[in-house]
């Protein structure tokens, strides 16, 4: 441990606080997916609200850390999918699309809104990564719908994805003031 206030601490002492951001996503993610509203074929919850503030908040690697883990866990059987779903065969089945999109916005989001962040203003680069992975959660999830159902692509995005729009954008304003609130009060 330094003894210097100024001294950077141990590379172990940063592994161990990205281990542990990233696990707290990780159990934020499961927790919200218990907040179920039924509404057909895909449950909502607040889910995509995790992920997309996950990334944008976390760099690149954490949040996919963070993403990768809630989806080991809920493979290996814990309950962590939404209405207390767990197991290889819930990612494989209709609405596993939409876990598995899960991960590719928690990257997306971060790099998106972190290349971005340099170069344009911060609730630009934030909405336009949110965009993107709320983007990318619907085509992984409607693919998936489609394929594992039977359902032809215009019934599934009937069923998949149009009931959830105006849902998932109010929760992608809300991940983009919360990260904002995070990041003024120096908390990320």
């Amino acid at each position: 441990m330094p003894t210097n206030p100024t001294q950077r601490p141990p590379r172990s002492r940063g592994r161990t606080r990205e281990t542990v951001v990233a696990a707290l996503f990780a159990a934020l993610l499961s927790a919200s997916a218990w907040i179920v509203i039924p509404a057909g074929a895909v449950p909502v919850t607040l889910q995509v609200f995790i992920v997309l503030l996950a990334g944008l908040v976390l760099p690149v690697r954490l949040a996919g850390m963070a993403v990768a883990s809630y989806l080991a866990v809920g493979a290996f059987g814990a309950p962590v999918f939404s209405g207390g779903g767990a197991g290889l065969a819930w990612i494989a089945g209709p609405t596993g699309g939409y876990l598995i999109g899960f991960l590719v916005a928690a990257i997306l989001v971060a790099l998106v809104s972190g290349f971005l962040g340099s170069r344009a203003p911060r609730v630009v680069a934030d909405g336009t990564g949110v965009a993107i992975g709320v983007l990318a959660i619907y085509a992984v999830g409607w693919a998936q719908l489609t394929l594992v159902t039977g359902m032809g692509w215009g019934a599934a995005f009937v069923a998949g994805v149009a009931p959830f729009i105006a849902l998932d954008v109010a929760k992608a304003v809300v991940a983009v003031g919360v990260a904002s609130s995070l990041r003024r009060a120096r908390v990320v």
